[in-house]
């Protein structure tokens, strides 16, 4: 006899449905412990931490001057700063009277409280305070949506309202209230006193238009510990020593001349030997994987750059020439004289892909006030290439690359810890790009999946792409840590279309060719600037200017012929890593200098090699070396062995 179902029993859609709600409540559990975890992460980040210690200043700043005006105190890279209206010019000595301050309030462990407030009220409150800076601000963010400068007085105005703010955030530390959208820590305690410095004053414009208030701006450096800090200032320190602009002039590398002209740099002997053996071990890494050097004049006519969309991207940065007859700019780029080669061409399917290869130097016309040394110049020598492929081609293509870029800065000693920025363009704001959306669509999806094909390190980083396409951007380190985007990879469809260009198909008929775009160092210039810092100077041997000096001990005859015996030994010195035929540079000192002032000039001048012969030398038939490793001796017979195979 069946037995009849208890009341309470579950029937099996119940027992589906409490399974379901155990689901959605599992779930939403892991998502607060997510947001919770986030929520803390973002509090506790050094960036936020630093946006805090730009309200300490404030409120430090506050305590000194009540009467300060502030305008923004954002971060920076490193720290933060903050721009105020003072009754007086600050010193250098008030950089450690604010710093006790701070670190009073930091002990302190104030909460930094925020508070929402009617914009209306707001503006009220700080009109009150007597901060008209702020009520600017917020007056701006009312009417505007904004407080941003550009965006309401620059080219593309912002309408009245059309982004409406009803209410503002306030932080409140101390006394001292500040207008914030955050984040910021929950407490000053959770800076650690000792991790933070005022660094230096500057004078700053209020949103920096110089016809507004002459405001002084205080710059601080903070990280998370006392340590991070003094390795950033011992770096910081470092870096002064190893500026390119002063081992450049005492090496005698490069020369900028009043008289030439800013942003113009003329390379020295020893500054054109490193320029030229880059070049020639760039040649090296592509001549064996299908590239073809061509050469371009440094003029054209604007025609060309109207075409290619140059000349709407550089504007007033180019550079004119008026000639006889016709108006010539000097080239920006050197990518539209490569179209016009190919298009010059009647390429089919089987011909693809097509490799230009030229080192080649372009101008832009650089604000002065922007320029400096090797880094930022107005003749720029870019380690250009250009190829035109199929859309199947690409991933291979960008291989190859990917291959010459890690070789490269393998032996330069810069590939550790790189990662690849994936630049495309800022989905919200395409106005500054050219090229349709289709095209971008699929040039972004072609690099990225290269990236994932060859392995690469990368994230994608809205808003950096170039005007013409999304770029793969590797990110090395020097040895000081610093970051430095030097190699790029391009997928462009859009000056292919611009200029018509096409090869035949399988078909028989027009196809449209991609170009990837590819600079292996970026420029000559600001490579040479990064190298002389990151090697203080003292190149690599196979790099060095002058790789090895001979120094003799006296200026005797016999020890004078001795050296004419070397100079033929070292003649015969041909170096093939990683440079192929790199023929031996040396120098020979027979100065009747003592032999202590010989070995320093050499060490100042950072001369990998140093070869020293004296009548000691001459009997056992050997020469004394000097080298980063310490002194020795080898015979006369070893020595062009030994030069030979110097890693």
């Amino acid at each position: 006899m069946q037995r009849n179902q208890p009341d309470y029993a579950i029937s099996p859609m119940m027992f589906s449905i409490s399974h379901y709600l155990i689901f959605l409540l599992f779930y939403a559990m892991i998502y607060l412990i997510y947001y919770k975890i986030y929520s803390m992460n973002e509090k506790n980040s050094l960036d936020t931490k630093r946006h805090t210690g730009a309200h300490i200043l404030a409120t430090a700043i506050y305590d000194m001057f009540p009467e300060a005006q502030f305008g923004v105190g954002p971060t920076t890279e490193n720290g933060f700063y903050y721009d105020v209206l003072l009754p007086r010019t600050l010193i250098p000595e008030d950089l450690a009277i604010l710093e006790d301050k701070m670190k009073t309030i930091i002990k302190a462990n104030l909460p930094v409280e925020r508070a929402e407030m009617n914009i209306d009220e707001a503006i009220e409150h700080f009109g009150d305070a007597g901060q008209m800076l702020k009520v600017e601000l917020l007056q701006d963010l009312k009417t505007h949506g904004t407080t941003s400068f550009t965006e309401i007085y620059g080219d593309e105005e912002v309408s009245s309202n059309e982004k409406e703010v009803a209410t503002v955030s306030v932080y409140k530390i101390g006394n001292f209230v500040d207008l914030c959208r955050g984040p910021h820590i929950e407490s000053t305690g959770q800076i650690d006193s000792q991790a933070f410095i005022l660094d230096s004053i500057s004078a700053s414009y209020f949103r920096g238009d110089q016809k507004r208030e002459s405001l002084q701006r205080v710059y601080g450096i903070l990280f998370n510990s006392k340590k991070e800090l003094k390795e950033f200032l011992h770096n910081r320190e470092e870096a002064k020593k190893r500026d390119h602009r002063k081992l450049g002039a005492d090496l005698k590398l490069f020369t900028i001349s009043e008289q030439i002209g800013a942003g113009l740099p003329l390379l020295q002997p020893k500054g054109a030997i490193i320029r030229n053996l880059l070049e020639q071990y760039l040649w090296q890494l592509h001549s064996h994987k299908g590239y073809n050097r061509v050469w371009t004049p440094h003029i054209a006519k604007l025609d060309l750059y109207q075409t290619s969309g140059h000349a709407d991207k550089f504007g007033d940065e180019l550079f004119k020439v008026q000639g006889k007859d016709e108006e010539f700019v000097m080239k920006p780029m050197n990518c539209p004289h490569h179209m016009q080669i190919f298009a010059d061409n009647q390429f089919s399917y089987r011909d693809l892909p097509v490799r230009y290869f030229e080192p080649a130097t372009v101008y832009r016309d650089e604000k002065s006030g922007q320029l400096s040394g090797l880094t930022r110049v107005r003749s720029i020598t870019q380690d250009d290439g250009h190829l035109f492929c199929r859309v199947s081609q690409i991933q291979e293509e960008v291989a190859n690359i990917v291959s010459v870029i890690k070789e490269l800065y393998s032996t330069i000693g810069m590939n550790a810890d790189y990662w690849v920025s994936l630049s495309v363009r800022d989905s919200k704001n395409t106005a500054t790009t050219i090229g349709s959306d289709e095209n971008w669509e699929a040039a972004e999806q072609a690099l990225e999946k290269a990236a994932i094909e060859n392995n690469l390190p990368y994230r994608k980083v809205e808003g950096e792409a170039a005007f013409y396409g999304p770029k793969l951007d590797f990110m090395f380190k020097d040895v000081l840590g610093r970051e430095w985007q030097l190699a790029t990879i391009q997928a462009d469809f859009n000056l292919p279309q611009r200029f018509d260009l096409s090869y035949i198909n399988e078909e028989g008929e027009k196809e449209r060719p991609v170009v990837i775009h590819r600079a292996i160092i970026g420029s000559f210039e600001r490579f040479m600037a990064i190298l002389i810092e990151h090697f203080a100077g003292r190149f690599p041997y196979w790099l060095a200017p002058v790789q090895v000096n001979v120094l003799a001990v006296n200026d005797s005859k016999e020890v004078l012929d001795y050296i004419e015996n070397i100079k033929s030994i070292l003649d015969n010195v041909v170096i093939s890593r990683p440079l192929k035929y790199n023929e031996l540079r040396y120098t020979i000192d027979t100065t009747p200098e003592s032999l202590g002032k010989k070995i320093r000039n050499s060490e100042l001048q950072k001369i990998p090699v140093i070869i020293i012969a004296g009548p000691k030398d001459i009997e056992a038939n050997q020469v004394s070396i000097r080298t980063h490793n310490g002194e020795s001796k080898i015979t006369l017979t070893e020595l062009q062995e030994f030069l030979e195979n110097i890693e």
